[in-house]
């Protein structure tokens, strides 16, 4: 019988969280996954398997209902660890409160279940967003983990059905974010919890889609930009930028050291991207793709770093794990790199 400690990633067929359980069996961990069916885990499963990975230490639990209670009271059991990725993602919802009340209500749901059937766990991690900390009503001011967003839900409650996307996944991700820390205060589990606020993640998916419409909005701006094509996907209302690899060594960093992170925030957060700072790092790489230049080196400072009314303090991580973040050029070249059998 295996002696490696199990770790339960929820929504584990994500982008992040395909990483996440790369750098968790690269750690040592057999991992539970969680997917609303084993069918569109499979890929996931064999291309970890394709890498060398063995299929014994890859188990998948169908939770087709993030919010049912006891949904998750099987897939507790035994793990040391839980990362809890598996939340809604979507920009054209008409209905905030559907989307709001899934992420809460999936968030508790797990914690619920962990409480009263996690005897094992130690450490519960959950992927929070930078935009729950960041609140784009307040201007001239450095925020830092102990910020919160303010502003999303109050606004989805006056907007209603005319709520954009973009503010209903805010309030979805710092209300559901709330929740856990309120379970926390108020319910007082035996485990540790900590929190993972990403900034706009990219870098190589795990399992390459095999036609460009079905790539991940986070990385398509990067691709459009290789790809040339007309319309560039927007990157998000602040051009933050942090790699995949840097989310995902996070989480196992938070994992095993849950007595020292325990009640912490983290943000993952490397510096300040932007199209043009995207075309200038492809326009040098793949001179034979003839890519518009664009206005190379407007808008951004040669290093990435913040400037302007929107600033962060990125460093809490960086001096807690010990280890820099990777820089925007590295991320850029790994997504391309991934994407050119698309090209």
């Amino acid at each position: 019988m295996s002696t490696k400690p199990i770790v339960l990633v929820t929504g584990a067929t994500g982008y992040i969280a395909g990483w996440v359980v790369k750098y968790f069996l690269d750690a040592g961990y057999k991992v539970r996954g969680t997917s609303r069916s084993k069918t569109s885990a499979q890929p996931l499963i064999d291309t970890l398997v394709s890498q060398g990975y063995s299929a014994s230490d890859i188990e998948i639990y169908e939770t087709a209902d993030i919010t049912a209670a006891g949904v998750f009271d099987e897939a507790v059991k035994d793990v040391q660890v839980i990362a809890h990725l598996a939340s809604p993602v979507t920009l054209d919802s008409k209905d905030p409160e559907s989307v709001i009340r899934t992420a809460v209500e999936g968030s508790v749901s797990v914690l619920r279940s962990a409480k009263a059937h996690g005897n094992n766990l130690k450490t519960f991690v959950n992927m929070s967003s930078i935009v729950s900390i960041w609140d784009p009503t307040v201007k001239d001011k450095t925020f830092t983990e102990s910020d919160w967003n303010n502003f999303a839900y109050p606004t989805t409650q006056k907007l209603g059905s005319e709520t954009p996307g973009f503010i209903t996944y805010m309030a979805s991700k710092a209300e559901a974010e709330k929740a856990v820390w309120k379970f926390r205060d108020e319910e007082k589990p035996a485990f540790n919890i900590v929190a993972i606020n990403p900034a706009w993640v990219s870098g190589p998916p795990l399992v390459v889609p095999k036609d460009k419409s079905k790539i991940g909005e986070t990385t398509r701006t990067i691709f459009d930009i290789l790809a040339k094509e007309k319309e560039i996907y927007p990157l998000g209302a602040v051009p933050t930028y942090v790699h995949v690899f840097d989310v995902a060594r996070l989480f196992v960093w938070a994992a095993e050291n849950g007595d020292k992170a325990n009640g912490e925030r983290y943000l993952a957060l490397a510096g300040r991207s932007g199209d043009q700072a995207i075309r200038d790092v492809l326009t040098k790489a793949y001179p034979e793709r003839n890519i518009e230049a664009g206005e190379p080196g407007k808008g951004y400072n040669p290093d990435w770093s913040f400037f302007g009314d929107t600033l962060f303090d990125i460093t809490k991580a960086v001096k807690a794990t010990g280890k820099d973040w990777i820089k925007l050029d590295q991320m850029v070249l790994d997504t391309a790199k991934a994407y050119e059998p698309l090209l």
